[in-house]
């Protein structure tokens, strides 16, 4: 059985959190937990804040025990857009676009 958590809008964009999501899949809870302690990144953070989410979701609602857990899906998907304009010369203006993001961690057990 999976067991899913969210955080949806985190506000960092959806490409840089992938490239962290991307190390820990298939990983046991555990490993990924540690692997992501020692990345010097606030992106390894929010990825951390919600793997230990779905791991707790897991023992306290299923019952699974936390040593035997593993990622069995994470991914990244686009949140919303906050769009910003900045003065240019000439009387311009270019857009500045504050992208955020939902990641989504599902865990099962291990056979």
């Amino acid at each position: 059985m999976k067991v899913k958590a969210e955080a949806k809008d985190v506000g960092i964009p959806p490409q840089k959190l992938r490239l962290v999501a991307n190390m820990v899949r298939g990983k046991r809870v555990s490993e990924a937990l540690t692997l992501l302690t020692f990345l010097p990144t606030p992106r390894a953070k929010a990825i951390a804040k919600v793997i230990k989410s779905a791991a707790a979701n897991a023992e306290n609602n299923f019952q699974m025990s936390p040593a035997a857990l593993r990622i069995a899906e994470i991914y990244v998907d686009q949140g919303h857009t906050l769009r910003r304009f900045r003065a240019q010369s000439r009387g311009r203006v270019s857009p500045i676009l504050k992208r955020s993001s939902h990641i989504t961690v599902f865990v099962e057990e291990e056979d």
